[in-house]
């Protein structure tokens, strides 16, 4: 079942560092959030692995944090919540699905999808 609400407050702060500039030019702090499987396909296409996507953050420049919106959380087991929420910026829109293994101390990010949204198809 779709929800939101308060009981997925870690897992909505852990992705939204993972938005955060300074978040993502830190490897440490990017590897604390991300599982050693994790996976990406990015906006574009691309397939992103652990260690590529923390070269890849670290090595951006700086950015102004994107508005997000259209929050939803799935608990699809005792473990794993999946997210989706939209992305805003002054590039478009995009929307983002996320898998978070939360049996841990902290989530920790297993997969990611984004996707571009056309103009007019929000």
């Amino acid at each position: 079942m779709w929800e939101t609400g308060d009981r997925f407050d870690a897992v909505k702060s852990a992705e939204l560092a993972l938005l955060d500039s300074e978040v993502r030019h830190d490897p440490n702090r990017v590897r604390e959030l991300l599982h050693p499987d994790f996976v990406e396909i990015g906006r574009s296409g691309r397939r992103w692995t652990m260690n590529a996507t923390i070269a890849a953050l670290e090595a951006e420049t700086s950015r102004i944090e994107p508005e997000t919106d259209e929050w939803l959380f799935n608990e699809v087991s005792p473990s794993l919540i999946l997210v989706t929420y939209r992305i805003t910026g002054r590039d478009g829109s995009s929307r983002h699905a996320s898998l978070w293994d939360v049996s841990g101390i902290a989530p920790v990010i297993r997969y990611h999808q984004g996707t571009l949204v056309r103009p007019n198809d929000d």
